[in-house]
C-alpha cells in the first residue's frame, strides 16, 4: 500500500461516529506507515470543509497529546479554532493561555479572533486585535473580511468604511475575496452604483478579480436586467474559470438563461453533466433555467431525469418545475405537480404558493390567484427568501398583472415587499406600480417624489406614464 494523504483522510472520515479515532491512528501505524505533518493538514482541511469539527478537534487533540511529530504553530492554532467552534471561546481563552509561549503568535491570536467573531462578539475581537498591534503581530485579511460580513446589514452598513480605513492603517492588504464581499453586499442591496464603486475600488488597488469577481458582476447585472452589459462579464468568468467549478457553473447556467443563450446553456449543462456529481440544485436551476427560455419540453425532461436519478426529497425540486408552469400559465400543469408534491410528503411552502398565485393569474384566475397569494402570505417566511431574486422576480411578475388589472390596492401591498428588499432601486420595478395607477386612473402627485427618494432613476417611460396620471387629477 503506498501510503498517501489522502488515504489517512479516507481513514479518518469513513470512522463512525461515537467511535475513537485512535484504533485507526493505530491501524495505519500498524500497517507501517508513518504519520507526517503533511498528512495531517489534509486530513484538517478535508474535515473543515465537511464540517466534521467534532472528528477535526479530535484528531488535533491525539496529534498534540501522542506527538508524532514536533507539533508547530499550525498544529496548534487547528487546536485552538475547533475547540471554539465545539466548546466555545471561554474554553478556547483557557487553552490559548497554555499553549507554550513560542506558539503564542499572530496564528494563533487570528484563529482566536475569527473564533470570536464566528459566535458574533466583535467587542473582544476588536480587544484582540488591539493586543495584537501592541505585540506587533500582523493581523490576517481574514479577521477584516468577517467584520466587514458582520456589519453588511442595511442598518450597520454604515461602518464598513471604517473597517476599511482601519484595514488600511494595519497595513493589511485587502484580499480578492475582500472585494468579492463588498460586491457581494452592493449586489444584495440592488446597488449598481455601488457596485460598480466597488471594482472601480479594486482596479485601483491593483487587486485582480477572480470567476467569483465576474459571477457577482454578471448576475447582478442579469438582475438589473442589464443585459448587455451582463454578457461582458460572462465573457471574463468564461475566461478566468479555473477548472469545472460547480458553483460557476451553476451561476453561468441561471446567466444563460437570463440571456436566452439556449446553446451556450447546453453546452454549460453538458460540462456539469461529466461532472463526477450533480447536485439535485443544479437540476433546480437548469429546469427554471430551461423554463425562463421558453423550453418547457426540456425543462420537463430534467425535472423527469432528476426524478429518477435523486428521487425528489424537497419542495425546492417540485417548485422549480411549479414555477416554470406558473410563468408560462400552465396553472393545470401546476395544480397536478402540487398535488404530487402533497403526496411525495412534501410541504408546499410560501414559494409553491406565490408560483401557484402567478400561475392563477396568468390563467386569468383572479379571484383564485388573490386567494393562493394570501394562503402563502399566512405562512412564516424567512427574510433570505423574501430578499432572494426568484421570488422578488415572481413578486414583480405578479404585481405587472395586477397594474395590467388596474389593481392599485394588492401591487401597493406588495410592492412593500420590493421595497423592504431593496428591489425597487430599479427603475422598471417603480415603473410597474406607476402602471397600475395609469389603469386604474388614479391621481397622486407623490409618484416621482417616492421614486427618487427610493433611490430609482425615472427614465422616458417614467415621465410618460406621470404625465398621463396628471390627466386624472380632480
Amino acid at each position: 500500500m503506498v501510503a498517501t494523504r489522502n488515504n489517512l483522510s479516507q481513514r479518518i472520515e469513513r470512522v463512525p461516529i461515537g467511535e475513537s479515532i485512535g484504533s485507526t491512528f493505530q491501524s495505519w501505524m500498524g500497517d507501517g506507515l508513518p504519520i507526517h505533518r503533511g498528512d495531517i493538514f489534509h486530513t484538517m482541511n478535508r474535515l473543515r470543509k465537511l464540517k466534521l469539527n467534532k472528528r477535526a478537534l479530535e484528531v488535533m487533540e491525539w496529534v498534540i497529546r501522542e506527538r508524532p511529530y514536533r507539533p508547530k504553530e499550525l498544529d496548534y492554532s487547528y487546536l485552538v479554532e475547533f475547540t471554539s467552534k465545539l466548546h466555545g471561546i471561554s474554553q478556547a481563552e483557557s487553552l490559548f493561555s497554555r499553549i507554550p509561549s513560542e506558539f503564542q503568535n499572530e496564528l494563533l491570536y487570528n484563529n482566536l479572533i475569527l473564533g470570536c467573531l464566528d459566535r458574533g462578539l466583535i467587542r473582544l475581537s476588536l480587544a484582540y486585535m488591539k493586543k495584537m498591534r501592541e505585540l506587533d503581530h500582523p493581523i490576517s485579511y481574514l479577521v477584516f473580511n468577517h467584520l466587514i460580513i458582520l456589519h453588511s446589514s442595511p442598518s450597520r452598513k454604515k461602518f464598513i468604511p471604517k473597517i476599511l480605513t482601519q484595514m488600511k492603517a494595519d497595513k493589511v492588504t485587502p484580499h480578492v475575496s475582500t472585494f468579492n464581499i463588498l460586491l457581494k453586499i452592493e449586489a444584495n442591496q440592488h446597488n449598481i452604483e455601488g457596485l460598480l464603486k466597488v471594482f472601480g475600488d479594486m482596479k485601483r488597488a491593483k487587486v485582480e478579480p477572480n470567476e467569483v469577481s465576474y459571477c457577482i458582476l454578471a448576475n447582478a447585472h442579469a438582475v438589473a436586467r442589464l443585459y448587455t452589459v451582463c454578457e461582458t462579464y460572462i465573457e471574463a468568468i468564461e475566461k478566468s474559470a479555473t477548472g469545472q467549478n460547480w458553483s460557476t457553473l451553476d451561476i453561468l447556467v441561471i446567466l444563460y438563461g437570463y440571456l436566452g443563450k439556449r446553446n451556450d446553456l447546453e453546452r454549460t449543462w453538458g460540462v456539469i453533466l461529466d461532472l463526477s456529481h450533480v447536485r439535485s440544485k443544479s437540476y433546480v436551476l437548469a429546469i427554471e433555467a430551461f423554463g425562463r427560455i421558453g423550453d418547457l419540453c426540456r425543462a420537463e425532461e430534467l425535472w423527469s431525469a432528476m426524478k429518477s436519478r435523486n428521487s425528489l426529497k424537497s419542495n425546492e425540486q417540485f417548485n422549480s418545475l411549479i414555477a416554470v408552469y406558473c410563468r408560462h400559465g400552465h396553472i393545470t400543469k401546476a395544480t397536478a405537480l402540487y398535488k404530487e408534491m402533497e403526496k411525495s410528503g412534501c410541504k408546499p411552502n410560501a414559494i409553491t404558493y406565490r408560483h401557484l398565485a402567478l400561475g392563477c393569474l396568468r390563467a386569468g384566475l383572479i379571484k383564485e390567484a388573490i386567494k393562493t397569494l394570501q394562503l402563502g402570505m399566512d405562512m412564516e417566511t424567512s427574510i433570505k427568501v423574501k430578499r432572494s431574486t426568484p421570488w422578488l422576480e415572481t413578486t414583480l411578475s405578479i404585481i405587472e398583472i395586477f397594474a395590467d388589472n388596474g389593481d392599485v390596492e394588492n401591487a401597493e401591498k406588495l410592492f412593500e415587499e420590493l421595497k423592504k428588499a431593496n428591489y425597487t432601486r430599479y427603475t422598471f420595478v417603480y415603473n410597474a406600480l406607476i402602471k397600475a395607477y395609469v389603469k386604474g386612473k388614479v391621481y397622486d402627485p407623490n409618484l416621482l417624489k417616492r421614486m427618487i427618494l427610493g433611490g430609482a432613476r425615472p427614465d422616458s417611460e417614467s415621465y410618460s406614464l406621470l404625465k398621463v396620471i396628471d390627466q386624472f387629477r380632480t
